[in-house]
């Protein structure tokens, strides 16, 4: 599985030693606004080891990510297919860092690597991100990625209750459109 490193960032394997402060993050209100709940951290715990599993099945998925001067971690960050009850199909680009990490450029940071990664490595043709519409952080880094607004494939999210978490934006780019990563 590779590890993936920008100037800041080191984007690896999960470890026991992430359990924690990953079920912390999972913990926060503010960090899961943008989800029906918070997690508990058996969900967390579940989350993480799924994570890995794809990570050693692949060699892709979704990284932990940790600051490489102090080996905080800090969230993860990576590329996943969409799931299957989408209203489309396409490879993920996503991130969900601790409150002590944004404002840092971090989730650019470690995106843009997760993308070089699926561009070059992967070949991948294009690559979708998806939010909430209320969630104007994450598609400030969207943007920030070079992504464009796709609002043919906005929709609404099933799998959550009625309310402001049910409408979703799509962000889109392509090969062509990739910003190189710091490094």
């Amino acid at each position: 599985m590779p590890e993936l490193r920008t100037e800041r960032l080191v984007l690896r394997g999960w470890q026991d030693s992430d359990l924690a402060p990953w079920a912390a993050m999972n913990a926060d209100p503010e960090v899961r606004e943008h989800f029906p709940d918070v997690l508990t951290r058996e969900q967390s715990e579940r989350s993480a080891a799924r994570f890995q599993a794809d990570l050693d099945a692949r060699g892709w998925g979704w990284w932990a990510v940790e600051v490489a001067a102090t080996g905080e971690f800090i969230g993860f960050t990576g590329l996943d297919p969409v799931d299957e009850d989408m209203p489309f199909a396409g490879i993920e680009v996503g991130w969900r860092l601790a409150r002590t990490a944004w404002g840092h450029g971090y989730a650019t940071e470690a995106a843009l690597a997760a993308l070089e990664f699926g561009f070059n490595s992967l070949a991948l043709p294009e690559v979708l991100a998806i939010t909430t519409a209320t969630n104007l952080r994450s598609q400030a880094v969207m943007q920030r990625l070079g992504m464009t607004h796709d609002p043919a494939e906005d929709h609404d999210d099933m799998s959550v209750p009625a309310g402001p978490l049910r409408p979703n934006v799509v962000y889109r780019i392509s090969a062509g459109e990739q910003q190189p990563a710091e490094r």
